[in-house]
């Protein structure tokens, strides 16, 4: 499972719109819902009782994310229930908090240790409700990246706060490993992704500056971290992984951006293009990538890219899944959207009487998560507050 960790873009009020229709200046028909081969019916999943929430994750039947409390006094994480019904507050390690992944019965996300103090990864557990502080490598706090199994991956400071190392925490056993760096101990390193027990990110590299990063992959069975190499340049990064084949991004030997995918079993490097060159992700043999305007998909049997959805504005992806990606485009509204890169097909997602929505997540069962505006009370606005929603399938006879 990959998380994606996202800013509030959308949570405001009318932040990024101010009109009552599409702002494509093309026919409005484009951005109407449900212009794919599935229609989507859109649930409001409500707040803890403040004004504002936001869905980052879904796994089966529970849906998590942050909200407002009451008198919009505070932030929480929470685990939506869709049998239910019922939104449940995780709670917080002193702070705030916010739930960004969930797999299975365990929810993760990260907690203040008190109003404007350091935060803590943490974890949850849906069966037991208990709250767990995953601590850190001996600075000040931890951020969460990735969730996979029992394994939550990450970035902690280490003590002075000064560097970083990517980790691997065990839900199972509760104990933090230390991934180290491609420098040794001295050097830094993030961790972006996790999938079985590959851990991938980005290290300094030894006698380099370290700003000169490499993208890694770190065989947590074994315990080798490996250099992925470049693309003939100086510097690389790594976003993603599936199975043996790592994503992400790296200089070329002309000093050029492109994506890349890196095969961990034949050490095969395929270079993607200036098509992918932000936000990789993959999913079997299936990529998508950005260049800050468009998203495409390449397939890494067929060596085929196509361009996601219309062509017009930004498009965002936040989540492959298969070959169905979900996620935003922007033009400058926010449209949240779910496309298949196998046949083009492209939807775009209700509101709840607002205008904009966002996507972030799709489970299995195909409902996704995400948030969407409420109808303004102003009439010159045209979003109210954004509230936590899924949009859930049905086919079109």
């Amino acid at each position: 499972m990959r998380i994606r960790l996202r800013a509030w873009i959308l949570v405001g009020a009318g932040l990024l719109a101010v009109s009552s229709g599409p702002a494509y200046g093309a026919d409005a028909s484009s951005a109407e819902p449900g212009a794919g081969s599935v229609r989507y019916t859109v649930r409001d999943l409500g707040t803890l009782g403040g004004t504002r929430s936001e869905a980052t994750a879904i796994d089966g039947n529970t849906v998590v994310g942050s909200s407002l409390t009451g008198g919009d006094a505070a932030e929480h994480a929470f685990a939506y229930d869709l049998r239910r019904h019922t939104m449940t507050d995780l709670g917080t390690l002193g702070g705030s908090s916010r739930a960004t992944g969930v797999e299975g019965d365990y929810v993760v996300g990260r907690s203040g240790l008190s109003t404007g103090g350091p935060a803590h990864g943490f974890a949850y557990n849906l069966r037991t409700r208990r709250l767990v502080d995953i601590g850190t490598l001996g600075g000040g706090s931890t951020d969460i990246t990735g969730l996979s199994g029992d394994t939550v991956v990450g970035t902690s400071s280490l003590p002075g706060d000064v560097t970083t190392h990517a980790f691997a925490y065990s839900l199972r056993t509760r104990t933090m490993t230390d991934l180290g760096s491609l420098a040794g101990p001295s050097g830094t390193s993030t961790a972006a992704a996790v999938n079985g027990a590959i851990v991938v990110g980005s290290s300094s590299l030894p006698n380099t500056p370290a700003t000169t990063l490499h993208g890694f992959a770190y065989n947590l069975r074994t315990g080798l971290m490996t250099d992925l190499g470049t693309l003939g340049g100086r510097s690389s990064t790594a976003n993603d992984v599936s199975g043996s084949t790592v994503v992400g991004q790296s200089r070329t030997a002309g000093d050029g951006l492109t994506g890349y995918a890196y095969d961990l079993r034949t050490g095969i490097r395929t270079d993607l293009g200036s098509r992918f060159l932000t936000a990789q992700l993959i999913s079997g043999t299936t990529v998508v990538g950005g260049d800050g305007l468009l998203s495409s998909s390449f397939d890494l049997t067929t060596h085929t890219s196509a361009v996601i959805g219309s062509g017009r504005g930004v498009t965002e992806v936040d989540q492959l899944a298969g070959n169905v990606v979900v996620g935003d485009n922007f033009a400058p509204n926010s449209f949240a959207f779910v496309a298949r890169v196998d046949n083009g097909d492209f939807t775009y997602l209700p509101s709840l009487g607002g205008l904009n929505s966002s996507a972030t997540q799709i489970s299995r069962r195909g409902v996704v998560a995400g948030s969407a505006a409420l109808p303004s009370a102003d009439p010159v606005t045209a979003n109210g507050p954004f509230h936590a929603a899924v949009w859930v399938p049905r086919a079109v006879a």
